[in-house]
């Protein structure tokens, strides 16, 4: 099985990459459980607080157990060290808010899919000399679609996935996906921190389910 190939196809198709942390195991188990009964394959876990390894071994467990096809993948890797660890935790994928080399080298080591985050061109041709083949574009609210547009016949090779400012809303992601996205990563817009606050469950399920709703209507 090559997962690397794997996820570079599921992600364009799923259209949309959840990202959330939670400090409390419970709630991070009980979304990662909903985003998967709303239809969702692959999940961004953050890395953002001391609780995060903890809590993505045991939902490593939940996923090996109840959620058969899910993808784990963390964020927020900022150093080889961290990568090592969350791969030893059993991620799928790893995200970097940034372009770093010691992330690279270990998850190529494990055969592992990295995906960088960019905001400049030499960024971009930086990464795509390093390997990546899909590329964060963050901060997404700063840099906008048209951004995306200005570059993408420069990276015919590359897939593009934004993250922050991508609304839950069709005029927003449609406007991403005109620009030349493969996928946007949507953190906030979907699970916000009031509804972790809340155990709002349903409205999580709600708002998945609506982003995906909204990507089938545009394809």
């Amino acid at each position: 099985m090559n997962k690397k190939a794997d996820l570079l196809k599921l992600i364009p198709e799923q259209g949309v990459l959840p990202l959330y942390f939670c400090r409390d195991t419970e709630v991070s188990l009980e979304v990662l459980r909903t985003l998967y009964k709303s239809g969702i394959r692959a999940v961004e876990y953050t890395n953002r607080g001391e609780a995060a390894l903890q809590n993505f071994l045991k939902m490593r467990e939940v996923c090996d157990k109840e959620l058969e096809g899910m993808y784990l993948g963390i964020g927020t890797i900022k150093t080889g060290e961290a990568c090592q660890s969350f791969i030893d935790a059993g991620a799928d994928f790893i995200i970097c808010p940034g372009l770093v080399k010691e992330v690279a080298k270990v998850a190529d080591k494990n055969n592992m899919l990295w995906v960088p985050g960019c905001m400049t061109p030499s960024e971009i041709i930086k990464a795509e000399n390093m390997g990546a083949k899909m590329i964060k574009l963050f901060p997404g609210n700063i840099l906008g679609p048209e951004f995306m547009s200005a570059i993408k016949a420069l990276f015919p090779d590359l897939l593009f996935m934004p993250t922050g400012g991508v609304d839950l809303d069709k005029e927003s992601i449609a406007s991403w996906l005109k620009a030349g996205v493969c996928a946007v990563g949507m953190g906030s817009k979907l699970i916000s921190n009031k509804l972790l606050e809340q155990k709002d469950y349903a409205k999580i399920e709600e708002l998945t389910r609506q982003a995906l709703d909204i990507l089938k209507s545009l394809r």
